[in-house]
């Protein structure tokens, strides 16, 4: 496989196709505006999964204690009322089964990124607070992500409060967090990174990244997707190879993102498989 010839392919994609490859720890490989800002879509829910271990490895909060599982946020826009999350536009029928009840913070963010619970998401960042998940980002090497709100939070999207990410950064996260598994980092602890690292393992949308790889081969990836934007953003671990992040983020006329939210195999859901499928091909290749 050429990249040369990859970038050709893509350039005749409608919209704009962002990637990032490379081993953990070099430099990149193969980019493709990598700077890029998209609409985050769920890929945000992993600067929220780095926030709220931060916060436990600090002792301000705990995972295992029960809290209100509560449809009702504070928005993001100051002054604006309490928004609330729509039942049918959510991936996790397990969480709306509990509201009204308790749940563990670390069953949540778990069901916040195997099953993409938007239900979960915004309890949890009512916990850590928007200030941790940015600073999430930070320490994770990030420039140009933001997690400005919550998801669904009209009001604040309508006033330009938004959530943002490029392909450059969630590598960089992803990198991080793999890396601080067996050394201390940035992030969390070891201990921490590692437990991370069990939950995107435990990813359960497996349509885009995941499929374009043997199956069986282990992928710490979480995706999103809404109407008009698809991502993947992943860390691969061969066993005949040194692991790789791979970073697809696709805003495109072919991500159809299925009615009310629903996850579908859509056009960029099939490309974005491709690129992974295609960089699996060339894993002996990728640059040290």
């Amino acid at each position: 496989m050429s990249w040369v010839d990859l970038d050709a392919h893509l350039d005749r994609v409608p919209g704009t196709v962002s990637a990032y490859v490379a081993r953990l720890g070099a430099a990149p490989t193969w980019t493709r505006r990598p700077d890029a800002t998209h609409y985050a879509a769920s890929t945000m829910k992993l600067a929220v999964l780095v926030a709220l271990h931060r916060a436990a490895e600090a002792g301000t909060l705990d995972l295992d204690a029960p809290v209100a599982v509560r449809n009702a946020f504070d928005s993001a826009l100051p002054g604006a009322p309490e928004f609330t999350c729509a039942r049918h536009y959510d991936n996790d029928e397990a969480v709306w089964a509990r509201v009204g009840g308790t749940a563990p913070l670390r069953w949540l963010a778990e069901r916040m990124i195997i099953r993409s619970s938007n239900l979960a998401t915004n309890i949890v960042i009512g916990r850590v607070g928007l200030p941790a998940v940015a600073q999430a980002w930070a320490l994770g090497g990030a420039r140009h992500s933001v997690t400005g709100r919550g998801i669904e939070d009209f009001a604040a999207r309508e006033a330009g409060i938004t959530n943002l990410v490029t392909a450059a950064d969630l590598a960089a996260l992803l990198d991080a967090l793999a890396r601080g598994v067996d050394r201390p980092g940035p992030l969390a602890s070891p201990a921490g990174c590692a437990a991370m690292r069990d939950v995107l393992l435990a990813q359960e949308h497996r349509e885009d990244l995941a499929s374009g790889l043997p199956e069986g081969t282990p992928i710490a990836h979480k995706n999103g997707w809404v109407r008009g934007v698809r991502h993947g953003a992943g860390v691969v671990y061969p066993p005949d190879a040194p692991p790789y992040v791979i970073v697809v983020c696709t805003t495109t006329d072919l991500a159809d993102g299925g009615p009310d939210g629903e996850q579908v195999e859509d056009d960029a859901c099939r490309l974005i498989a491709d690129i992974s499928a295609q960089v699996w091909a060339a894993r002996h290749d990728l640059t040290a």
